[in-house]
Formats: C-alpha cells, sequence, structure tokens
C-alpha cells in the first residue's frame, strides 16, 4: 500500500512526495536541494552538516553523525523516528533527514553584533549561554553554562553593562542551565535541566521559591504530595500568570520508564500546569508517536491571542498546539529544529532554530516568513546553537548560544 503525505517546508515549497516501501529511498535522492522565493516565504537551499565549529557546504544532503556520548555512528534511541521528514539510514537524530539542513536567504534587513561584555568569557573559561530575557526596564538577564564555582545568572542594564550578578550562594549550583522567561512582575524563572528544578528569582536578586528537588528527577504526583520534575527545559506563561513547565530532554537522558525509583517511572516529557501561586491544575505527557504526541518538549511559547500552548518538539521537527488547559489542536511538520519559540511583543511567532544556525519568523501554520542568521558554526552571523529569544523596546532580538559564550544582538532596520 502506498501513502501520499505532504511534506511542507515550512513554507510549502516541497511538492508532495509518495511513501512506500520502494519509493522512499527514490524520494530522498530526489529530494530539492534548493528553491525560489514562494508564497511569501524565502528562497532555501540544503547545507551539508560540518563537524562542530565548522562551515557546511550549500546545495548538499545532508551526512548522518554519531551522537555526542554515543560514540561516532551510534543511533540514538530517540533519533528522529517518527516524522515525515526521518531518514532510517541516518545514525543522528539531528541529520536524521533525507532532505538535508534547510538554510533561509535572509532579506529581513537585521544587522547583527555582539555588545554585552560577559564576566565569565570563553578567554576565561566560561560556559555557552543557555538563554536571555528582557524585563519591563529594558534589562536583560543571561543564564550561561558555567563549572561550578563560577555565577551563572546576569543582570545587564539597557546599555548593555553589568549591573548584577546571582551567585551559587543565592541558586546553587546550576547542573545544566536551560530555559529563562521573566514574568509580569520582572521575576526571573530559570531551569536547571540537570538539577531538576525551576527557580524564581526576585528583580533585585532574591531566591523567592523553588520548584522541584535538587538533583531528584522524578514524577509530580499531586496525591502523594510528590512534586518533582524531570529535567525542565522551559517555562511560560499565560496572562493570567498561570506558569507552563515544559519537561524531557529526552535524546540526552536516561529513559526512566523502567526506574526501580517508585517516584520516577514515566519517562516521558511532558507540560506541568501551575496557578500563578503555584499550586498544580493540570498536567499531559508525550509519547513520541501520534496525534498530541511529542518526544520533547525543548520549546515552550504561550499564544497571546487566544492563551494556547506551543511546544516545540525538537528532534522530530515538529510543533504540537494545545488548549491552555492541554487538549491537543494540532501538529505542525518542521523543516528545521525547533529549539525555541517566543512571540513578540507584537504577538508575531518566532522560532529559534538551533544547531542549523537560524533565527526564523514564521506564522501560526509553520510557514518560514523571514531568517535571520548566517548557518551553523562560531563565526559571525553564525549560530553552534541559538536558543530562547527576547527582545527590547526598539524590536531588537537577542538569543544565547548553548555553546559559545556570547549574546547575539540581531538589530531591527530602523
Amino acid at each position: 500500500m502506498r501513502v501520499t503525505i505532504r511534506i511542507v517546508a515550512s513554507a510549502g515549497v516541497f511538492a508532495l512526495v509518495s511513501l512506500g516501501a520502494a519509493s522512499l529511498s527514490s524520494a530522498q535522492t530526489a529530494a530539492p536541494a534548493e528553491g525560489p522565493a514562494a508564497n511569501g516565504s524565502p528562497a532555501w537551499f540544503t547545507l551539508m552538516p560540518a563537524p562542530r565549529g565548522g562551515q557546511g557546504a550549500p546545495g548538499r544532503a545532508a551526512a548522518g553523525r554519531g551522537t555526542a556520548g554515543r560514540g561516532a555512528g551510534a543511533p540514538s534511541p530517540f533519533a528522529c523516528s517518527h516524522s515525515p521528514i526521518c531518514s532510517p539510514r541516518a545514525s543522528s537524530a539531528r541529520e536524521n533527514r533525507p532532505f538535508g539542513r534547510i538554510q533561509w536567504k535572509q532579506e529581513m534587513g537585521y544587522a547583527i553584533n555582539y555588545p554585552f561584555e560577559l564576566p565569565q568569557s570563553s578567554a576565561n573559561g566560561g560556559g555557552g549561554i543557555s538563554g536571555v530575557a528582557v524585563d519591563s526596564k529594558g534589562n536583560l538577564w543571561a543564564f550561561q553554562r558555567n563549572p561550578e564555582g563560577r555565577p551563572q545568572l546576569f543582570e545587564f542594564d539597557s546599555a548593555h553593562r553589568l549591573i548584577r550578578t546571582v551567585g551559587e550562594n543565592i541558586i546553587g549550583h546550576q547542573a545544566k542551565a536551560h530555559g529563562i522567561a521573566v514574568d509580569s512582575q520582572d521575576n526571573v524563572w530559570i531551569c536547571d535541566e540537570g538539577g531538576a528544578t525551576v527557580m524564581e528569582v526576585s528583580p533585585d536578586g532574591r531566591l523567592i521559591r523553588t520548584i522541584g528537588v535538587r538533583n531528584k528527577r522524578g514524577d509530580w504526583d499531586e496525591s502523594k504530595g510528590q512534586r518533582l520534575l524531570w529535567e525542565p527545559l522551559a517555562v511560560a506563561f499565560a496572562a493570567n500568570g498561570d506558569v507552563y513547565i515544559s519537561q524531557g530532554h529526552a535524546n540526552e537522558s536516561p529513559n526512566d520508564a523502567d526506574s526501580d525509583d517508585p517516584a520516577n517511572t514515566i519517562g516521558a516529557a511532558r507540560v506541568l500546569h501551575l496557578d500563578r501561586d503555584g499550586r498544580f491544575l493540570n498536567q499531559w505527557y508525550g509519547d513520541s508517536t501520534g496525534p498530541g504526541k511529542f518526544t520533547m518538549a525543548h520549546a515552550l511559547a504561550v499564544d497571546p491571542r487566544n492563551g494556547d500552548v506551543w511546544v516545540g518538539d525538537r528532534e522530530q521537527y515538529r510543533i504540537v498546539v494545545f488548549t491552555a488547559g492541554g487538549q491537543f489542536l494540532r501538529t505542525i511538520q518542521m523543516r528545521n529544529l525547533p529549539c525555541a519559540l517566543a512571540f513578540d511583543p507584537a504577538g508575531n511567532l518566532w522560532m529559534a532554530s538551533g544547531t542549523d544556525g537560524q533565527v526564523l519568523k514564521i506564522d501560526r501554520d509553520g510557514k518560514v516568513l523571514g531568517a535571520i542568521g548566517n548557518g551553523p558554526g562560531p563565526g559571525l552571523g553564525q549560530f553552534q546553537e541559538s536558543n530562547y529569544l527576547t527582545w527590547d523596546r526598539q524590536g531588537n532580538i537577542y538569543t544565547g548560544d548553548t555553546t559559545v559564550a556570547r549574546i547575539t544582538a540581531m538589530m531591527a532596520p530602523r
């Protein structure tokens, strides 16, 4: 039996591909290497992935790479496998697609620079910036993956000057700094994926509360009074102050479904919904396949227009949309990694494409409307892994890079 599936290149520029037992290989080899601007989307081309730190070559299909920590060529059990763009021949999750990396031509007019001087720079051993967030005063908070004994949370004023450092005496050491967000009261929320906690920090750098138990990965069971997190990745807020926490870095973490720890048995990515005072409201889970499922909840955003919750299932190249209460609405297949999702102050939707090396403006159907960034790499305008996005009052965009100790400013055209 043959099944016809529409494979969308985020902008609808790829043709219909017929998938069957005998046709998958031919569909892969026949994949186009570039395409013109069409239907409101910029032109695109494919890019051969290069070793970390290098620039690929355009117009060539992707090649598989081993997953870090598993040995060269060793397949990840959480590799892309349940998406129309997955390739059964690739051995790496992020390169597991027959059409290669999709890069979009830049026509938006943003200028890229690096105006922040980090106290923990690459030169003195500072780690990557997992995320940035701007508060109502226009100050930017940066969350950095530094080794134990060094601060990880910093505040800069609107002139890019360092004005506050929140040290380990306040928040302890964050085992793997991940998501960051600022709520309507200018409190800063940070996610420690490795340490299994989410912390709320006041505007003046005091710890307000900790959700989860440090270094105790597990399940949230309200009936038992058990309030554990399973690798928290991102925080997002509803207009009424409700808090959403996405969890589950499945491609890089143990699957705890068969754990002998009775407090940690679910082993699935999930979204936790709390009210503004931290009281439990709801949670829902992904189980890899099927409508409303996801293998990873890496990106998270709440639509200011209607309160819908947007989840980026990074390794499966898809966005899954739910109501505020967790009811599944739809799945949007993407051609780029949904590493982070964010709505700008005007309500437009943006996506950081992680190791694909670009920041994309998309519509609510996943169509790419514009792109910023020169692809993967450490060079000018490139990203090793772009991540959480934020905006200042002038419409400029800021993002971190989880591998490079720098904050990228994308200055809006005047």
